[in-house]
């Protein structure tokens, strides 16, 4: 009985695991998306309700990913969605004196940015264990 208990178990482990490992990159890619719509005048409530993350969450997946000892590829896509934040916050609560094109422009780079140092650690990741 100890034994089927113990391989559910397991099982359980790596699945949350994998999961842990996919939903920030999946938040990311809403985030992203969200931006984008939100530009163009596009409702994107169901993105932003799928993919929307706060603070208290984010903070939750960054202490999994902490415990779990995720490497720095996976966490790049937890700071993406705090810089997009953290910038959209800033221009709702401040504003940002430009334009609504510059602000995309802004967005699109911090974007290419963690693409950049996303595409770095991963190949940084894949050579360093070979």
């Amino acid at each position: 009985m100890a034994v089927v208990a113990r391989s559910v178990s397991k099982r359980w482990y790596k699945l949350t695991l994998g999961a842990l490992k996919i939903i920030p990159m999946l938040l990311a890619f809403c985030a992203m998306l969200n931006m984008l719509f939100d530009f163009y005048g596009i409702n994107s409530f169901a993105v932003s309700l799928l993919g929307g993350m706060s603070i208290l969450p984010l903070l939750f997946i960054y202490l999994f990913s902490i415990v779990f000892r995720f490497c720095a590829y996976h966490r790049m896509f937890l700071h993406y969605i705090l810089v997009n934040n953290i910038l959209i916050w800033f221009d709702y609560l401040v504003g940002i004196p430009v334009s609504d094109g510059m602000l995309l422009m802004i967005h699109l780079a911090i974007v290419c940015i963690f693409l950049f140092l996303i595409l770095y650690f991963y190949r940084k990741e894949r050579c360093c264990r070979q």
